[in-house]
């Protein structure tokens, strides 16, 4: 029996149940939705290995499906973080409504990412893609709230990319006669030299757009912010995944082969770099935690573009750890974003803050990942940034290391925003009633930010499938060839040497908390942000002092230029020309029967003149 086919039945048949069970119990539809992603999961890893595939025969097409070691690395992002985020899903989602739809498209999403991994065929993958792309439209919608900004936008941006991998597609079959994606692989080097340059552009535009490059990620911060946490976590964490799946693909397999690779290459790596400092930057100005963390995901993915365009053997295995990463820290945020509006109602620096009391698991979900995302030793974050470091700079791209670095070194702002905005703050009246989230909330923010602790300790747990994925792309075993010769894996790869880094970071906080408290126990007085004298005028009620407002403002207007023109606003400029050219051609259809009868005499003068050169 094909397994990738029970697979599928799975995750469909479990979809349409839950939708189904909606109507008639909240408990049974739940169970049909969590049951659906364990069972697909856990069926997923004991029964289909790395290696299988099957053959399809579709209205006269040959189609191709099956696992790579490169698609099963991804996987572990998509159906882990997909399951972590459904546990989840179950508590935050209670109470609202048209919870089958949400659940249906939920799965449908997860169904369509494990589509795209096994495809290996171009209209199988089309298909998958599409389907991504609408399951996830119809999450982004869910809410009723912004649909024209964020799910136009967002459908609009994914349509381009659609038509240029369409456009892509078809190329590949004028070539090849073939859709299979090994036959293109293996047939690119003989196309010729225009659609050697074209078909790259083609899908990587496509592949930019779910990975929100710069220019093409202006749909990204409002999909993201607008999104139900619990989807919003797969949306970043894994969904945006699937762009950077398909880029390594492409510049690991065509990029190669055009006359002048470097410039490609160096364009893309800046694109990425671009990405993360101005995404980065308008992380910085938010108020909306939503929004903060929607743009720190855009900045985040941008480091992972850099290293996906260097393309060294070093800089892919650093780009595809830190897609990991990033997956851990970014979807355990958004959780963490989640709780804490589902507790308080709230997302807004300005008008919560003091929460570590409250909600002391979710604050330690939230401080592990941004010391992750912050890339601080011991925690993951801190051995894929060193190793995008050491590959940029063992590439010759010492400038490239100075713009990462001040995206890496900015994002500290953000970090401390995060922390202090919701936690660290003035504990206010208003959250007296604040109790930490649910149970089935807090255990997968919790369990994720574990194994971010664990893999920046034992990172070989995820370099072992990254080297199997590696040699599938066309590299050499990596464990060989740097594990052991690097200054960072011969620490880290085989051995543990964090230990004494570890107990030291762990020494200065433990030394610095107690020397605080012991000294603050007596002398500090908790007040409210209302009983603080400024200038010898006292506030009014109707004032809010809370630090959380215009944070960061000096910093904010030094780097203004930079930020002063959206790339929405040059969209928006090229929709008014494009709207105004319309409607001055649609004064051709005047509805006059003789004008129409004119436009036909013309039409055929014209071919009648020019039939030879036309048709000859």
């Amino acid at each position: 029996m094909n397994m990738i086919y029970i697979l599928f039945s799975i995750f469909l048949a479990g979809a349409i149940l839950t939708w189904v069970a909606d109507k008639i119990s909240g408990i049974l539809r739940d169970l049909f939705f969590l049951l659906t992603v364990l069972s697909a999961t856990t069926f997923f890893y004991l029964k289909i290995p790395v290696g299988y595939t099957t053959n399809i025969t579709l209205a006269g097409l040959h189609l191709q499906w099956g696992i790579t070691a490169f698609g099963w690395y991804f996987s572990l992002i998509v159906l882990g973080l997909g399951t972590m985020a459904a546990f989840y899903a179950l508590s935050y989602m209670k109470g609202k409504e048209r919870l089958g739809y949400f659940y249906f498209n939920f799965l449908i999403s997860l169904l369509s990412m494990m589509g795209i991994l096994m495809s290996r065929d171009l209209v199988s993958f089309f298909i998958f893609w599409e389907i991504m792309t609408w399951s996830s439209y119809f999450i982004v919608i869910y809410k009723g709230k912004h649909v024209q900004r964020s799910g136009i936008n967002y459908l609009l941006f994914s349509a381009i990319g659609a038509y240029a991998m369409l456009m892509a597609i078809v190329m590949v079959y004028a070539h090849t006669q073939s859709l299979l994606i090994p036959d293109m692989i293996q047939a690119f080097p003989f196309f010729t030299l225009s659609a050697k340059i074209w078909l790259p552009i083609l899908f990587l535009t496509a592949f930019s757009v779910k990975a929100a490059m710069m220019p093409l990620h202006v749909w990204a911060p409002d999909a993201y912010s607008d999104s139900p946490m619990a989807y919003t976590s797969v949306f970043s964490g894994a969904l945006s995944k699937m762009g950077i799946y398909g880029m390594v693909l492409v510049f690991v397999t065509m990029i190669s082969y055009l006359p002048n690779d470097t410039a490609f290459r160096e364009t893309f790596a800046w694109l990425g770099a671009i990405t993360a400092i101005m995404g980065t930057l308008w992380a910085i100005a938010q108020d909306d935690a939503r929004k903060l963390l929607a743009w720190s995901s855009v900045a985040q993915l941008g480091y992972i573009i850099t290293g996906v365009a260097i393309g060294t053997e070093l800089a892919i295995l650093a780009a595809l750890f830190m897609a990991v990463m990033h997956a851990l820290f970014k979807g355990t945020l958004f959780l963490v974003v989640g709780a804490v509006e589902k507790q308080t109602g709230k997302v807004k620096f300005s008008e919560v803050s003091g929460l570590i009391r409250k909600m002391p698991w979710t604050f330690i979900a939230a401080l592990f990942s941004i010391i992750t995302l912050a890339g601080i030793p011991p925690l993951g974050g801190f051995v894929g940034k060193w190793m995008l470091y050491q590959s940029l700079i063992s590439s010759n791209h010492v400038i490239l290391v100075v713009a990462i670095f001040f995206a890496s070194t900015a994002a500290f702002l953000y970090c401390y925003k995060f922390l202090f905005g919701f936690f660290l703050g003035q504990e206010e009246p208003e959250i007296a009633h604040v109790r930490e989230a649910p149970l089935l909330m807090i255990i997968p923010m919790l369990i994720l930010s574990l194994l971010e602790s664990i893999l920046g300790v034992y990172p070989q747990i995820i370099f072992r499938p990254l080297d199997a994925a590696m040699q599938t792309l066309g590299f050499p075993a990596t464990q060989v060839h740097f594990w052991n010769t690097s200054v960072l894996f011969n620490e880290w790869g085989n051995q543990v040497a964090l230990k004494p880094l570890f107990y030291a970071v762990a020494g200065i906080f433990l030394f610095f908390f107690l020397v605080l408290t012991i000294k603050g126990w007596k002398t500090t007085r908790k007040v409210s942000t209302k009983d603080i004298s400024t200038s010898g005028e006292i506030p009014k009620q109707n004032e809010n002092l809370t630090y959380s407002i215009n944070f960061y403002q000096p910093f904010l207007r030094a780097v203004a230029p930079a930020m002063k023109r959206r790339m929405m606003t040059y969209y928006r400029e090229i929709g008014s020309g494009l709207e105004a050219f319309f409607d001055y051609t649609r004064r051709l259809y005047s509805g006059n029967g003789q004008t129409y009868a004119i436009y036909v005499i013309i039409f055929v003068v014209l071919l009648l003149l020019f039939k030879n050169s036309l048709f000859s």
